[in-house]
């Protein structure tokens, strides 16, 4: 299995028996929250559908999956996604077969989703590879896999001598703690499991890493070995261990 890391996305290829291009959180339809809480966009859903037809472009995918929270609004349907969402959707699958994994912000995507793309919340197997969306327990049969979630939309942000910070997205990897059992269902064992927590590909969404580590919100993040975790910039710049990091924001 070998990981391509597209920086134009965010996204990732991987290559094992299928050619398969992973995308998280596309959140379409957030322009309409935002303006609920007085924060006024143009809805970007064009560009960020154009952004990501490029990618598929780039990758020539076998097929593209979509690591949940496609929509954004919970727990309805706003009137952007009702009407943005079916040709979206249809553009997607005009040039690649799609394999989707709702997440907590995909209430009623089935209206648009195909039963042949549609796969369990709690996560399936592709050539050896756990994926789901993150915010819930992964299946039993996924653990002793690498585990490719998304949900937590990280961002890293340094800062140098002289104040100027970097932020960007960035994928954090790392093991699961296995002294923490509420990382895991109690049934399975931690093991050799490894996750990869992906960026969002909405140019809106991002939660900075630190601040994920210290409040964690969901089974993965909060059994996360912070430890060993490593940062990779989403260009496939590996920046360094958590723990360095960590040292340096705080030095």
């Amino acid at each position: 299995m070998n990981l391509e890391f597209i920086r134009d996305g965010p996204a990732l290829v991987v290559e094992g028996e299928q050619h398969l291009l992973v995308v998280a959180d596309l959140h379409f339809g957030i322009e309409a929250e935002l303006a609920a809480h007085g924060l006024h966009f143009k809805s970007r859903s064009t560009e960020r559908l154009e952004r990501l037809m490029r990618t598929i472009d780039h990758a020539d995918p076998d097929a593209l999956i979509l690591l949940g929270d496609i929509k954004h609004s919970i727990p309805t349907l706003t009137r952007q996604e009702y009407y943005e969402m079916p040709g979206i959707l249809e553009t997607l699958r005009s040039r690649v077969p799609l394999i989707v994994f709702p997440g907590n912000h995909d209430i009623g995507i089935e209206r648009f989703v195909k039963d042949a793309e549609l796969k369990p919340r709690d996560g399936a197997l592709i050539d050896g590879v756990g994926y789901l969306h993150g915010h819930m327990y992964p299946a039993p049969h996924l653990y002793g896999n690498l585990l490719v979630i998304g949900h937590h939309h990280p961002l890293i942000s340094l800062k140098d001598e002289v104040g100027c910070a970097l932020q960007a997205p960035a994928y954090i990897r790392a093991g699961l703690d296995a002294e923490r059992r509420d990382a895991q269902d109690a049934r399975s064992p931690a093991g050799s499991t490894r996750v990869l927590f992906m960026p969002a590909f909405n140019e809106l969404a991002g939660y900075d890493i630190f601040q994920m580590v210290k409040h964690p919100f969901s089974p993965l993040s909060r059994g996360m070995n912070v430890n060993a975790a490593e940062i990779i910039l989403a260009d496939g710049t590996y920046l360094g261990s958590l723990k360095s990091l960590e040292l340096d924001e705080d030095d």
